[in-house]
C-alpha cells in the first residue's frame, strides 16, 4: 500500500483521493455512453456524477461519523480514512434521484445507465482503499496472497485478507456481466441485477472482514447487503418491460 502516491514539493498527493477521482471518471464515461445510448441526453451524465459524488461522499462520511460518535471528533470528518459504503449508497442515491428529476430524465433510463457505471466505480474505488490501507482489509490469514499494511492509514503488521483486492476483482466481474446484459434488459431489471450481484458480493466478503456482528450473527454491512439483494429481486420480479425497445445513437466515448 502507498497512502502518499507522490509529493509535489511540500504537497503530498494521497493515493486515496487520486483513485477515488479515477473511479468517478470511469463511472462518468460509462454513464455518459449509456445515457447516450438509451436517451438523447449524454450531457446529463456530468450533473448526475457530480450529484452522486457529493451525495455519496457526504453520506458515507456522515454515516461513519454517526457510527463512531463515541470516539470520533469533528476533525475526523476531514481525514482520508473513515467512509461507510452504505452511507454512500444512501447519500448518492438520494442525490441522483433529485438530479434526475431536475434534469427531467426517465428513472428507468437512469437506472439502466447507472448500473454498469456504479459497478465500475465501486471496483476502481476499492483500489483507493487498498493503496491507502484505510482499515477495510480483512481478518488475519495465512494464505499465500495475504499481506500486512504496516504503513496504511489504519496500519497492521499482521498478514490479513486483502479484501479491497477481492472487491475490485468482484466489481470488475459485475461490471462485465452488466455490460453484456445491457442490451437485453430494461433499465430497472438491469439495476436489479446490479443490486443482487453487489449485495451478494458484499454479504459474502463480510465473512472475512473485521466488522462486529449486530444481529443473528450478521454484521451491519451484511444487513444492508441483504436489503440491496432483496430490492434487486423485487425489481426483477416487478418490472414487466423486458428488453429495451432499442438503442439511440450514442456519441463515441474517448
Amino acid at each position: 500500500m502507498r497512502p502518499v502516491l507522490f509529493e509535489l514539493g511540500p504537497i503530498e498527493v494521497k493515493s486515496y483521493g487520486v483513485f477515488v477521482a479515477l473511479a468517478f471518471v470511469g463511472a462518468w464515461l460509462v454513464l455518459r455512453h449509456e445515457l447516450g445510448r438509451r436517451t438523447d441526453r449524454p450531457d446529463a451524465a456530468s450533473s448526475l456524477i457530480l450529484g452522486a459524488a457529493l451525495g455519496g461522499l457526504l453520506g458515507a462520511r456522515l454515516y461513519w461519523y454517526v457510527e463512531h460518535s463515541g470516539s470520533a471528533h469533528p476533525g475526523d470528518l476531514l481525514s482520508a480514512a473513515g467512509f461507510t459504503w452504505y452511507g454512500g449508497v444512501v447519500g448518492g442515491a438520494a442525490a441522483v434521484l433529485v438530479t434526475a428529476r431536475w434534469q427531467r430524465l426517465a428513472l428507468a433510463d437512469v437506472l439502466g445507465a447507472a448500473a454498469p457505471a456504479l459497478a465500475l466505480g465501486y471496483a476502481l474505488g476499492r483500489i483507493a482503499c487498498q493503496f491507502a490501507g484505510d482499515g477495510t482489509y480483512g481478518a488475519t490469514s495465512d494464505l499465500p496472497w495475504a499481506m500486512a499494511y504496516p504503513h496504511g492509514e489504519v496500519p497492521t503488521t499482521e498478514r490479513v485478507h486483502p479484501t479491497p483486492v477481492y472487491e475490485t476483482l468482484a466489481g470488475l466481474f459485475i461490471f462485465w456481466a452488466l455490460w453484456r446484459l445491457r442490451h437485453r434488459l430494461s433499465g430497472p431489471r438491469l439495476f436489479g441485477v446490479y443490486l443482487v450481484l453487489a449485495g451478494v458480493e458484499r454479504f459474502l466478503v463480510e465473512f472475512i472482514r473485521r466488522n462486529d456482528e449486530v444481529m443473528a450473527g450478521l454484521t451491519q454491512p451484511q444487513l444492508w447487503a441483504a436489503a440491496m439483494a432483496l430490492g434487486g429481486i423485487a425489481l426483477l420480479v416487478g418490472d414487466r418491460r423486458g428488453a429495451p425497445a432499442g438503442d439511440r445513437a450514442a456519441p463515441t466515448v474517448a
